[in-house]
C-alpha cells in the first residue's frame, strides 16, 4: 500500500529533468543582473576617479600666476610673480595702473622664463610713482601676459591698496587675489588688440 501511494505522489523523474534547464536559466539571469549592476557601479566609480584625476592634472599643469606688490622701503617697491603650476611659462608683459584709470601707467615688455613653482621679482623703481604720483591713497592693479605651451595668456588684475605721501610709500597691501583664472588669447588679432588697446584709449583721450 505504501509503495502504491508513494508511486502515485512521486514527481516523475522526467519532469524534474525538464525543469532543470528552466531553473538554470532563471539563476543565470539573476546572476547576470547582479553582475551587470556591479559592473555599472564600477564604471561609475571609474568615471568619477577619472574626472578627479583629470581635474587634478589640469589644476597642476594649467598655467596659473599669482602677482604681488611688495614694499621694500619707503621709496622702493617690487613686483613678485609666482608660477603656481608645474608648467613653465615665458613672461611677456607686465602692466600697472590705478583702478580709476583705463590706461596702465606701466607697460614693461619682458622675455623672462619662469619655471613651475618658482618666483620672479622685479624692482618697480620710479614706475610705481609714475602710476601713483607723490601723493595718492587708493587702489592700484597689476596684471601679466605670458606664453605657455605656445599660447598667449593674460591674468586678471590683482588689486592692492596703497598710500603714498610726499613721495614715500606709507602702506602697500593686497586687496584680494584675482577673481578669475588666467584666460587664453586665441587669435593674433585678439592678441594685438589686448596688448595695444590701452594705447588706443590714450590716443583717443588726448584727441
Amino acid at each position: 500500500m505504501h509503495m502504491q501511494w508513494f508511486s502515485q505522489h512521486t514527481i516523475p523523474f522526467t519532469l524534474i529533468l525538464e525543469y532543470i534547464p528552466l531553473v538554470a536559466t532563471v539563476a543565470t539571469t539573476i546572476l547576470s543582473l547582479v553582475l551587470a549592476r556591479a559592473t555599472l557601479r564600477y564604471a561609475e566609480a571609474s568615471d568619477k576617479s577619472l574626472a578627479l584625476a583629470r581635474e587634478e592634472f589640469e589644476r597642476q599643469w594649467s598655467p596659473e600666476l599669482h602677482i604681488k606688490l611688495e614694499k621694500v622701503n619707503s621709496r622702493q617697491a617690487r613686483i613678485v610673480v609666482t608660477n603656481l603650476a608645474k608648467i613653465s611659462v615665458l613672461l611677456q608683459l607686465v602692466q600697472l595702473r590705478r583702478l580709476a584709470m583705463g590706461v596702465p601707467s606701466l607697460r614693461t615688455v619682458l622675455n623672462e622664463p619662469l619655471v613651475g613653482g618658482t618666483t620672479w621679482t622685479h624692482d618697480l623703481g620710479k614706475n610705481l610713482f609714475g602710476c601713483t604720483g607723490d601723493d595718492y591713497e587708493g587702489q592700484i592693479a597689476s596684471s601679466m601676459a605670458f606664453y605657455a605651451s605656445g599660447r598667449l595668456f593674460h591674468t586678471d588684475w590683482f588689486r592692492f591698496q596703497i598710500q603714498v605721501s610726499h613721495g614715500e610709500i606709507l602702506r602697500l597691501e593686497p586687496v584680494n587675489i584675482a577673481a578669475r583664472r588666467v584666460r587664453m588669447i586665441d587669435s593674433a588679432e585678439e592678441t594685438e588688440q589686448e596688448l595695444v588697446k590701452d594705447v588706443v584709449k590714450t590716443s583717443a583721450a588726448n584727441a
